[in-house]
């Protein structure tokens, strides 16, 4: 794929949304910000240009009875359309450039650049503007290759794209705490709570071994944002999550990202080293310090990480396939009936069956405080 990009999106700190809120008494953001009207104008564009495998239209969606409040939709399409997965065979599996790669797409799915700002380099070149009053410039001319927002052509929901990190660098699907930054980022970009982003690792139904973030909007609460945990580290900012399905909670309002960032990738990196597949999710959500409020602000992004059991080979038939999003409560169905017919119950048997055993989770868990209490001394 050409690295010829038209429009390169430029942020910096003060782009940041610093006051998001789910109840209604707040109100809905009465204007989109740089990050969202781009992205969306974009996606929607691309999507009336017929780049996508199949239209997505508007998605049936419930929300099954229940204390988990799982959102539910179908997706019959997905299931049908979307490109064959890779098989993957390890959670280090090196990359494999005869293998479909992000470097093979069409340069008409990129829908742009994004680099944050450096402020120390003041005469790194004039910005552009294009016709939504964007800052942008061609980054051709600037030489520089930052992390490419393109369409997923099998699209979850409205806006479902994937943030890739230099792509020409061949990156294999390991977290850098630079992809997990600008993740993070992207969350605190939007003024919308519902735009999400997230990462499965290979073993955790990655299907492409290149490196790459998913992001997209999903207009429902799910529970995650707001679930009770209870404090681990607390210098670390690290906390588990008390309820089903168990994992280690991170949570920043944007002031802290470089060491946040780090601290996440220290343990994506030690469950790499363990050979445990993960799952990463980045969504709006109140701090973990003022308990469970699900009416409360939305200002800081939480990110949940959940060990699990490793999937190789070719994925197992199901209702679902657990991966980032069926972890934090967003699950899309394959076929009517298994839509219709869906119970709680026999949702959270599915997902367990993907969950670290209790007594393995505990050992990691432990093993995980002693390796943050290090680098603390």
């Amino acid at each position: 794929m050409a690295t010829c990009v038209t429009q390169h999106f430029v942020y910096n700190d003060q782009d940041f949304v610093r006051h998001v809120c789910r109840s209604e008494r707040c109100g809905r953001c009465s204007r989109l910000s740089k990050f969202d009207s781009m992205l969306r104008s974009g996606w929607a564009a691309k999507m009336s240009q017929g780049m996508f495998r199949y239209h997505l239209g508007d998605l049936q969606t419930r929300i099954l009875p229940g204390g988990s409040q799982f959102v539910i939709q179908l997706n019959i399409k997905r299931g049908q359309d979307r490109r064959k997965p890779q098989e993957i065979l390890s959670i280090r599996q090196n990359f494999d450039p005869n293998q479909f790669n992000f470097n093979k797409i069409s340069t008409n799915e990129v829908i742009f650049e994004m680099s944050k700002e450096k402020i120390i380099e003041p005469h790194s070149g004039p910005h552009l503007k294009d016709g939504r009053g964007h800052s942008c410039h061609d980054s051709s001319k600037s030489g520089f290759v930052g992390m490419l927002v393109v369409i997923n052509v099998s699209p979850l929901e409205f806006g479902h794209c994937l943030f890739i990190p230099n792509p020409t660098q061949c990156l294999p699907q390991i977290l850098s705490a630079a992809t997990i930054q600008t993740g993070i980022e992207s969350v605190l970009l939007s003024c919308v709570p519902g735009f999400r982003v997230g990462f499965n690792s290979l073993g955790g139904f990655a299907s492409v071994n290149h490196l790459h973030l998913h992001g997209y909007y999903l207009d429902y609460e799910l529970r995650i944002e707001s679930a009770p945990s209870e404090p681990l580290i607390p210098e670390k900012g690290f906390y588990r999550l008390t309820k089903f399905p168990f994992g280690f909670l991170f949570y920043t309002e944007g002031l802290d990202l470089s060491a946040v960032s780090c601290d996440i990738c220290q343990l994506t990196d030690y469950l790499v080293r363990k050979n445990i597949a993960h799952n990463l999710f980045f969504t709006r959500g109140c701090s973990p310090r003022i308990g469970f409020h699900p009416d409360s602000d939305r200002s800081g992004v939480r990110v949940i990480v959940w060990p699990r059991m490793s999937v190789f080979g070719a994925k197992e038939e199901s209702a679902f396939n657990v991966a980032l999003c069926e972890l934090a409560g967003h699950l899309p169905f394959k076929s009517q009936e298994e839509f219709d017919t869906a119970t709680e119950n026999n949702v959270k048997h599915i997902i367990q069956k993907y969950l670290l055993p209790e007594e393995e989770f505990l050992q990691l868990q432990l093993e995980l405080i002693e390796l943050f209490t290090q680098s603390l001394i």
